[in-house]
């Protein structure tokens, strides 16, 4: 199964960052300001969830799993300190921000299939500690709800929310 799981977790960061500029970019193109405004929603995720992991990778230092116990075998590349985990933050962030921008099953299960793989994955390929993943399933959810909150509560039109009134 390392091949599967090397190629979820090398699929992460081009779904994460492809799908979201896709979004934007045709609501953009096809001047259709409802997918504007989700890819604008999927796009503040993202970079919320970047930020907010890096902070707190720098803030905990925490070392990866196969630096700590050499005996362990990475199977994957893996970057700076281990908690949380990078992939996996960006895949919930990913999975609950299109799901809240396009609530239907057939895009909710899937993108939590997959966020939940990519999660997998990492423990696999042995660059995470389960704390990681945990943690980083956390920031990437939370990321994605502070953002569409955000977007709800101050970046719609004046129009918009009297109408919800």
């Amino acid at each position: 199964m390392d091949p599967t799981f090397t190629f979820i977790t090398n699929s992460v960061s081009p779904m994460s960052i492809g799908v979201p500029i896709a979004a934007l970019g045709l609501g953009m193109i096809q001047k259709d300001s409802s997918l504007k405004s989700k890819g604008i929603i999927l796009v503040e995720a993202f970079c919320v969830n970047a930020f907010t992991t890096t902070a707190l990778k720098l803030a905990f230092n925490r070392d990866r799993p196969f630096v700590k116990y050499p005996y362990l075998d990475k199977q994957a590349e893996a970057g700076s300190y281990s908690f949380p985990s990078g992939h996996t933050s960006s895949a919930f962030a990913f999975a609950t921000s299109i799901s809240l921008a396009f609530p239907k099953w057939y895009v909710v299960a899937p993108s939590y299939v997959y966020a939940c793989a990519a999660g997998y994955s990492r423990m696999h390929l042995g660059v995470h500690y389960p704390s990681d993943v945990l943690a980083g399933a956390i920031v990437g959810a939370g990321s994605a709800l502070l953002s569409n909150y955000l977007q709800q509560k101050f970046l719609q039109s004046p129009k918009k929310k009297a109408l919800r009134l």
